[in-house]
């Protein structure tokens, strides 16, 4: 391992060996780490050494304490033929580590003050760290937070700083979780929230991450804007309903590079658990693309059902998404989808296509062998929605164009994955994909290979 991953390793590999024998009774990990709630540890006067890290009072009433946890993730990543436009790139291979140290300190039930530092590193690799993969050393969050109104049954809270944002189903606002660097944004939070209904409004900067040691630089313009809702309808179902608008001054499309303000309306109706599954959104998008007006849109529906009283648990479920793409190339004029802050797994662990510009169809099931071990399987169909318009990363940035080709179908993704779940804190993930290459990869690239990818994960939490 190169020394340089060693910023964070020798703590946490210290932590890990004792927490892995004494953490019995922690509550579930969240994704955003915040949100997690070690309040009802006061009350315990037998806590174990994991629960007093969990909960440490600073004052003799314990209204004044501190939280503090962590994370380890190790992550090998083999990739066969990824980059299309360098037919291919040949093999390729990474070590992908991530270290995570955070404190939540609470003065009773109105401040609190929360902070996070990850260390996110790369090796291996002959073309180096992508955007994604390596930030040295950085600081994730870093918060201050006051409950305006403290009543446990409706709260109105102001959150100032550096934050991770997700929403929803992840489609158009993430932290990422799958990429070694997760993503955040510095700004101001105004949140209510009661037991059916909540709401978030924000403005906030997408910073400008750099792989080096804390020098990531705020992007000192607010670029991204919004609310975003939740309402909850007894015997009704779950509604979202949102309003994102972004700024980009360069923004790229087959359409052009120009200056970007859009603006995103959305609605989602959705159920999860065991049963019948669902989970239907729509959004539309206008705006200003340099001259010319956007227009754009996309829906997404996707049903299953878990057999939740059979023994091996199995879901069976089809998801289908169209997402729109310029009509007519050059024309000034943008109806491209821009999937913003999106989530990089959406289409699959490696999707080797973005959300925007795309038609997909994506059946997939999975089954639990027992509590700690679950499998699944996925295919993915890929076309262009327009033949006007090329296809995009991930990220939702411009990959390769494509209006000089009539084909349509992209290609199609094979998908098997498995986790094992040691215990609360410990799991250990792995996933093969091939990708078939269709027409229209074959029209517009010199002879373009299929494309192979396995990784094997291993994570830590406390």
């Amino acid at each position: 391992m190169n020394s340089r991953a060693g910023y964070l390793t020798l703590p946490l590999c210290l932590l890990l060996t004792v927490f892995y024998h004494m953490a019995l009774n922690a509550q579930t990990f969240k994704l955003l780490r915040f949100d997690e709630d070690y309040s009802y540890l006061r009350t315990d006067s037998s806590r174990t050494f994991y629960e007093k890290l969990k909960y440490t009072p600073l004052t003799v009433k314990k209204s004044v304490y501190v939280s503090l946890g962590g994370e380890l993730r190790y992550e090998y990543a083999f990739k066969n033929n990824e980059d299309w436009e360098n037919n291919g790139g040949g093999r390729d291979q990474s070590f992908l580590q991530r270290y995570v140290l955070l404190a939540d300190f609470h003065a009773g039930n109105r401040f609190r003050l929360y902070a996070q530092v990850n260390s996110c590193i790369e090796n291996g690799s002959k073309y180096g760290a992508g955007p994604a993969d390596e930030d040295k050393l950085a600081v994730q969050n870093f918060f201050a937070e006051y409950r305006i109104r403290g009543k446990r049954a409706k709260n109105l809270a102001l959150r100032l700083g550096r934050q991770e944002i997700d929403y929803g189903s992840g489609r158009l606002i993430s932290v990422r979780e799958g990429t070694n660097v997760r993503l955040y944004f510095t700004g101001g939070k105004l949140t209510y929230s009661s037991p059916r209904f909540s709401v978030d409004g924000f403005v906030m900067m997408a910073d400008n991450v750099r792989p080096g040691v804390f020098d990531n630089t705020s992007s000192k313009e607010a670029n991204l804007w919004g609310a975003y809702s939740y309402l909850v309808v007894p015997k009704g179902g779950n509604f979202d309903f949102y309003y994102l608008g972004i700024r980009r001054d360069n923004a790229s499309f087959e359409e052009g590079t120009a200056k970007e303000v859009r603006h995103t309306v959305a609605s989602r109706y959705w159920k999860y658990g065991n049963g019948f599954t669902y989970n239907l959104e729509a959004a539309y998008q206008f705006g200003r693309f340099g001259r010319g007006n956007i227009s754009a849109w996309t829906t997404a529906i996707e049903v299953g059902y878990t057999f939740s009283n059979s023994r091996l648990k199995p879901s069976v479920n089809l998801r289908n998404d169209y997402i729109s793409g310029d009509k007519n190339a050059g024309d000034g004029d943008l109806e491209t989808f821009n999937p913003l802050f999106p989530k990089g797994g959406y289409f699959g662990f490696n999707p080797r296509i973005g959300p925007a510009n795309l038609v997909d169809l994506h059946p997939y099931a999975s089954v639990s062998f027992t509590d700690k071990l679950s499998m699944q399987a996925d295919v993915v169909f890929n076309w262009r929605y327009s033949l006007n318009d090329g296809i995009y990363r991930p990220s939702g940035s411009f990959n390769l164009p494509g209006s000089a080709s009539n084909e349509r179908y992209i290609g199609t993704a094979y998908l098997l994955s498995a986790e094992y779940r040691f215990n609360k804190y410990t799991s250990f993930s792995c996933g093969a994909q091939y990708f078939d290459t269709g027409n229209f990869i074959r029209d517009i690239g010199a002879n373009p290979p299929n494309s192979n990818f396995f990784n094997a994960q291993f994570t830590f939490k406390f």
